[in-house]
């Protein structure tokens, strides 16, 4: 498995196989680092072509969410880590803002327009909830907090980006591009692409049966478009790719900036937590 991760609260999760790890900086300059349990439940489920992407997706969704929690405490203190329903309350949010904002607010705002031809319509509602998207993005990026999250997450890239490359040093993370064809940000870009394709099949007039359709059928727009990532991940300079990555390439520039050395170290010491043959050889300070 490729190693990936997330930008989180003054840090990076990063993740390789089972160990996961997240590093962070705290009030007094040090980096924390922690390990985080991964989900192992699925087991081989999860190399099955087009069944490991849902799998993965409700893995980072999981693990992001207690990554977030833990880089909130190692940042901030225990009082910022929140309850247990703390936590319920802001995946239940989550929820409702991607099942009614990217979900059926779309196909609402289409349906006002009443278009007959479902290709035509399923443009129209992709090109509403990439705009919706895009505004989205565009608007938390005022966010001083967000945009310290943009750059880890431009850090989080730069290394994995350098131990690709096989050379995982601050000079080398330094060199690399804050963009990655398999970033999250990508998958969505994809995800929405090709949900204008699936969500085509769906050929009725009823709105509400148009909403539940979308939602059933996310898993498998999910599946596809984690293939399709996969292989850009493996041959980013395939031409015949390029259509595909370039669009989630660009949308990046929106979720990363070009971090400073501080951030990027603190990446490369999740990086050598799950990387290294002994976490315990692991120094957490820079």
């Amino acid at each position: 498995m490729p190693v990936g991760g997330q930008a989180v609260i003054e840090g990076v999760m990063l993740q390789n196989g089972h160990r996961v790890a997240v590093a962070v900086r705290t009030p007094d300059g040090s980096i924390a680092v922690e390990p985080l349990s991964g989900v192992r439940r699925f087991g081989r489920l999860k190399r099955i072509p087009f069944l490991r992407g849902p799998i993965r997706m409700y893995e980072m969704l999981s693990l992001g969410m207690r990554a977030l929690n833990l880089s909130a405490r190692l940042a901030y203190g225990e009082e910022a880590a929140g309850s247990r329903w703390d936590f319920l309350l802001t995946v239940a949010l989550a929820v409702v803002l991607v099942g009614g904002g990217f979900v059926a607010l779309p196909v609402y705002l289409t349906g006002l327009i009443h278009i007959s031809n479902p290709v035509l319509f399923n443009l129209a509602e992709g090109g509403i909830r990439v705009v919706l998207f895009l505004l989205y993005l565009y608007a938390i990026s005022f966010m001083r907090d967000i945009r310290r999250v943009f750059q880890y997450h431009g850090a989080e890239h730069k290394v994995v980006h350098a131990y690709e490359a096989g050379e995982a040093t601050l000079a080398a993370a330094r060199r690399q591009s804050p963009l990655h064809p398999r970033c999250g940000t990508a998958f969505l870009l994809l995800f929405v692409v090709i949900a204008i394709l699936i969500f085509s099949v769906i050929a009725t007039d009823s709105i509400w049966i148009k909403i539940l359709g979308r939602i059933v059928l996310l898993p498998v727009v999910a599946a596809i478009a984690y293939e399709v990532l996969m292989v850009g991940g493996r041959h980013p300079r395939a031409w015949w790719l390029r259509p595909f990555l370039l669009p989630g390439l660009w949308l990046q520039r929106l979720t990363t900036r070009e971090p400073a050395d501080d951030q990027i170290e603190v990446a490369l010491a999740a990086l050598r937590y799950v990387t290294e043959d002994s976490a315990e050889s692991l120094s957490t300070t820079s």
